[in-house]
């Protein structure tokens, strides 16, 4: 299997309400996993709150990036992180300066090309090595083709809103990954919400490599069992 047909799944760290909790999380991926996608939530973009968007946990945040503390478990665990956030190039930058190899913001909270450059340059400057975008389902995709070629990824929503582990999936998104996958087959395209033993076959058929998995995950009997089943019925969906 070639890098770009390469399966990875990601269990998802959603919207840890303290650092204490996030590296529980993490304590727990880090048996099973080389990666996890942490969350996060402004409470504003996204209705949850999660660290660092809680009284005084900004300030937890600026004093990690200034002392070059990581996040917990970074030396075995790859971490991307999902910025649900109105505002993401400030805490885009803190999160790649305390650890996350990749960012991910969403198209809808930046304005324009420009942004997007500024942004994706700034992550990368503080130490990311991969930066991408997130669409909602509902928004189209027209609005990322100025800057898919700036992207290392594109995150499809599989889910009709964002919110708490657990959200319905979306059938929608299968038309919305092949789309995509025709008009740029070079493109590594993830998704994320959802996602489940029941339609993991179907995504990677529609040209998705790269899956956010939560409760399939986490709310399973055998997290690290539920995690190798879906790696091999993902891979064996490869045509």
């Amino acid at each position: 299997m070639n890098a770009k047909e390469e399966i990875e799944i990601i269990p998802t760290n959603t919207c840890p309400p303290d650092f204490a909790e996030l590296t529980r999380r993490s304590e727990a991926f880090a048996k099973f996993s080389p990666q996890v996608q942490l969350d996060i939530d402004d409470g504003v973009f996204a209705p949850e709150i999660s660290w660092p968007y809680h009284k005084k946990q900004w300030a937890e945040l600026e004093e990690m990036a200034i002392s070059a503390k990581p996040l917990p478990y970074s030396g075995v665990l790859k971490y991307e992180v999902h910025l649900m956030v109105e505002d993401p190039f400030h805490i885009g930058e803190l999160m790649a300066r305390v650890g996350s190899l990749r960012v991910l913001a969403h198209i809808e909270t930046l304005e324009n090309e420009k942004s997007v450059k500024d942004a994706f340059a700034a992550w990368k400057s503080a130490g990311a090595r991969e930066v991408g975008l997130v669409i909602l389902i509902d928004t189209p995709l027209s609005k990322l083709e100025a800057v898919i070629p700036l992207c290392d990824a594109v995150q499809v929503m599989s889910i009709a809103k964002l919110g708490r582990q657990g959200a319905s999936y979306d059938e929608r998104a299968i038309p919305r990954i092949q789309g995509l996958h025709a008009k740029y087959p070079d493109l590594i395209i993830a998704v994320d919400g959802g996602v489940s033993e029941r339609n993991i076959a179907e995504l990677v058929r529609a040209g998705a490599r790269r899956f956010g998995v939560g409760s399939a995950i986490s709310k399973a009997g055998n997290p690290a069992a539920a995690y190798e089943a879906l790696k091999a019925l993902a891979e064996s969906a490869i045509v």
